[in-house]
């Protein structure tokens, strides 16, 4: 007979708290004195849900939003971190709840709970599914969702299924204090509070589990007893379950069998010397780590071992769920370890955090470039247009590119601010997949910043979405001055993107200033990667050679495989010599699509601010070239018959 647990569809479905999360983004400061805030979904088992999904568990959460904007938020950042919202339910009569947080000083950050009747704490035995629970190998119950009949009842429900049908029982003790009641609004961050009446709510859970989980304080207040030692042999004479027993900065012991008198005669797992940072969230990330482990088939040490890796990265850095690691960032950390106590300044680490945390999975891309400023100020002049109708024209492309997009993943513009604030709402209507805005001062070499050259103010206003575009002018024989002033602007760049949290397209043009050799722009990235500069995306021009794209490909490929790859410009070529270009790299893997502008808008600009074309003209003959270009790529990138 097959093995239950091998027929999951799940693997952990986790079961009570979720909140937005709001991080004061000033370190070091009261909670009184913020004056900006990060948004992030937390909530104890919210984020152990996205936690174990990083690390590739199939998770899913079991609780209640708000059927408002911040509930969404909570479901589509679900739904981008790949975790099953099956089980969230949408509660239009209540709000999802909030968390004002701080980092005030080393391990004390203050926290506010707004949850006064919100949506999670309204989980009741209706949403429990049968079907649902009995799909996961192990579900996670959690503390807090005991402290109220409705929430308590809907996870007894739970654990009776799982029993009934074969599947683990974890608990994540997860106490707080005044979420029971037995603290002010203001003591959010009090640990632990001695309750007889929580103590005996908690102890009829123990008997169920197969994984108790808690702080010495959590051990504690679920077992009612008054020291560490005797909480976890009261705990064993009620439960034969594995006890994990978390220490902070000193990692963590595990318990599988009798309790001896000595505590640290359990299990232990590597320790990782770390800074504390933020000491909120480190639980859940250690519980998802631990998870990953037990639920893998791991030895206890090593899942012990990941536990506190995964509690190393939650508190060497400021947010909860979004600093969590991914499974291929972690096994970097426990292969190469890193040489910064603050894991947030080991730049290689957090490139890979980036890098596979994005967003959106964008393989392939066709954008229509509009971003163009002196050319379309200088079309406008000929025809004797006025400016603002630069603006209303590249509406006009962004219809036109989404009626050739059609919903479709992969379609995507550029658009710069100066002229194509209107174009962006537009675009903000349509399902495209991604748009890039210039930020360079348009023909500048040295190259220079459009509104100002501090661009990290500038960059916080952007959608969190918007990617960063700067070309540059770079080729390699051009004065070392020249040279060095372009890198400081574009490392510079590099630094603003990280610490915004925007991505990056870096445009190479070296055919202008100089020969453009096989090996040109192949030195050029080489060069740039030297300097610390790793974009998302590059943009580049048609290469002379097969031999040009391949060397471009292994340099790429050598300094940064997470790199999103390579688009094409397109230099105002007719579309017959663009197509050609899509013909030469259609076996160049690095080359993921292309960003043209002038050879799809040019003419009908000139025409249609001269007003001898209709809007709906200039449409269509912009959703014409478009179309053709995007056919001839997918054409070519179509898998050939064998």
């Amino acid at each position: 007979m097959a093995n239950p647990q091998d027929q999951a569809a799940l693997d952990v479905i986790t079961i009570g708290r979720v909140s937005v999360d709001l991080y004061g983004q000033q370190i070091g400061s009261r909670l009184e004195d913020i004056a900006s805030f990060a948004k992030s979904v937390g909530g104890c088992p919210a984020n152990i849900a996205i936690g174990t999904a990083r690390l590739g568990l199939r998770s899913a959460l079991l609780s209640r939003v708000g059927d408002e904007q911040m509930g969404r938020f909570v479901r589509e950042q679900f739904c981008r971190e790949g975790v099953s919202v099956d089980g969230l339910v949408s509660d239009r009569d209540r709000l999802t709840a909030l968390v004002l947080l701080a980092v005030e000083e080393e391990g004390v950050s203050p926290m506010i709970f707004y949850r006064s009747d919100c949506a999670d704490m309204a989980l009741d035995e209706r949403d429990v599914d049968e079907a649902f629970v009995a799909s996961a190998r192990a579900i996670v119950v959690t503390g807090t969702h005991f402290s109220r009949e409705n929430t308590e009842a809907a996870q007894r429900k739970a654990i009776r299924i799982a029993k009934a049908h074969g599947r683990k029982v974890v608990f994540d003790i997860d106490y707080r204090p005044n979420l029971w009641g037995l603290a002010g609004h203001a003591a959010g961050f009090e640990r632990y509070v001695k309750s007889d009446r929580v103590s005996a709510r908690l102890k009829t859970v123990l008997p169920d589990c197969d994984l108790i989980v808690g702080t010495e304080e959590e051990i504690m207040i679920a077992s009612g007893a008054d020291d560490v030692l005797s909480a976890l042999r009261a705990i064993r004479a009620v439960s034969p379950a594995t006890v994990v027993l978390k220490r902070g900065a000193m990692g963590c012991i595990v318990y599988d069998g009798e309790i001896s008198d000595d505590l640290e005669g359990g299990i232990v797992g590597k320790g990782f010397p770390i800074e504390v940072f933020n000491v909120l969230g480190a639980g859940d990330a250690f519980m998802s780590g631990f998870l990953r482990g037990w639920l893998g088939g791991e030895s206890l040490e090593t899942a012990a071992t990941w536990a506190n890796a995964c509690g190393a990265f939650a508190v060497s850095r400021l947010l909860c769920s979004p600093e969590y690691p991914t499974w291929t960032e972690l096994r970097h950390f426990l292969e190469h370890g890193s040489p910064h106590r603050a894991l947030r300044k080991d730049e290689t680490i957090s490139h890979i955090h980036r890098a596979t945390t994005r967003r959106k999975h964008i393989p392939s891309l066709m954008a229509l470039a509009v971003d163009h400023r002196g050319q379309l100020e200088a079309a406008a002049e000929a025809a004797g247009a006025a400016p603002e109708k630069i603006g209303q024209f590249k509406v006009l492309a962004v219809k036109a590119a989404a009626r050739v997009a059609a919903g479709r993943e992969g379609y995507g513009m550029l658009i710069d601010e100066k002229h194509g604030r209107d174009a962006m709402f537009e675009f903000a209507r349509h399902p495209f997949s991604w748009l890039g805005r210039p930020v360079e001062l348009p023909g500048s070499r040295p190259l220079r910043f459009e509104f100002s050259q501090d661009l990290g103010s500038q960059l916080v206003e952007w959608p969190v979405d918007h990617c960063i575009k700067c070309l540059c002018f770079y080729h390699l024989d051009d004065p070392a001055e020249l040279k060095a002033e372009q890198q400081d602007k574009l490392r510079a760049l590099s630094d603003a993107a990280r610490r915004v949290g925007r991505e990056l397209l870096v445009e190479i043009i070296a055919g202008k200033h100089g020969p453009l050799a096989g090996d040109t722009v192949p030195r050029a990235l080489e060069e740039l990667y030297g300097l610390g500069i790793r974009p998302d995306w590059w943009k580049l021009e048609p290469q002379v050679s097969a031999a040009a794209w391949r060397g471009i490909g292994a340099t790429i490929e050598r300094n940064d495989p997470y790199c999103r790859g390579v688009v094409l410009l397109g230099l105002e070529a007719p579309e017959e010599d663009l197509m050609q270009a899509f013909d030469a790299v259609a076996d160049v893997p690095v080359v993921k699509g292309f960003a043209v502008g002038r050879t799809i808008f040019a003419a009908s600009a000139e025409r249609w601010l001269a007003g001898r074309i209709s809007d709906e003209e200039a449409i269509d003959e912009m959703a014409g070239r478009f179309g053709r270009l995007t056919e001839a790529w997918l054409s070519q990138r179509e898998p050939k018959a064998a």
